[in-house]
């Protein structure tokens, strides 16, 4: 390795460095309870080499939302890029979520909260117009496969943007919900034996609610 890929090397690593940590904090305490200095201690980088890669909080925050829904994006084009029906193709993109989900503990809070935190971005940088063109990309596949199984009469005629909020509900919500999901479960929501059981349930939501008659 050449020393300018060692040093690009080491650059990537120290940012990824950094994302993981602020994902951990800001999945616990959001935007606002989390401080530049303490990343940067937790890190073990000096506040001037955090900003060398990061600008400022919001670019930081919306870096690491954005890395979240690259992650998703990929796991979506995956799943749909292995065919078959619109419903085995619908289960598999659910099941696949939901296992991305259970495999990344702080993501789905992150999700969640960067749904009401959006505010404090200036929605001006690189980051954020990427979550955004990811979040919309999402979006549109999904959108896309619902629309085709209505048209190929396997799906009923349903309100594609209301059904993907369900869906979004169902995969991001009980991984988000923390102590209040815990208590109404009866048990940890990233228990393997729980998410078996919500794959399960979510399957059966589907071919019950949206299957048109002649494809149950």
């Amino acid at each position: 390795m050449n020393a300018v890929a060692a040093e690009n090397q080491g650059e990537q690593s120290s940012r990824e460095r950094i994302l993981d940590a602020a994902e951990g904090l800001f999945a616990r305490r959001g935007y606002a309870g989390v401080g530049l200095r303490e990343l940067a201690d937790l890190v073990g980088l000096g506040k001037s080499s955090l900003f060398h890669h990061f600008e400022s909080k919001p670019q930081l925050y919306a870096a690491v939302c954005t890395r979240i829904l690259a992650r998703i994006a990929a796991r979506v084009d995956e799943s749909l890029a292995r065919g078959g029906a619109p419903m085995e193709r619908l289960e598999r993109v659910v099941d696949d979520l939901l296992d991305l989900l259970a495999a990344q503990p702080s993501d789905a809070r992150i999700l969640l909260r960067s749904l009401f935190e959006d505010d404090e971005l200036a929605g001006e940088t690189r980051e954020e117009r990427e979550g955004r063109e990811l979040t919309a990309h999402i979006m549109a596949s999904i959108s896309a496969l619902l629309r085709e199984g209505m048209e190929v009469g396997q799906f009923r005629s349903v309100h594609v943007p209301g059904l993907l909020l369900s869906l979004i509900g169902q995969t991001v919500f009980p991984f988000a919900s923390g102590e209040f999901g815990q208590e109404i479960l009866g048990k940890d929501p990233f228990d393997p034996a729980e998410v078996k059981r919500r794959k399960r349930e979510t399957r059966d939501l589907l071919r019950h609610g949206l299957l048109a008659p002649a494809g149950r």
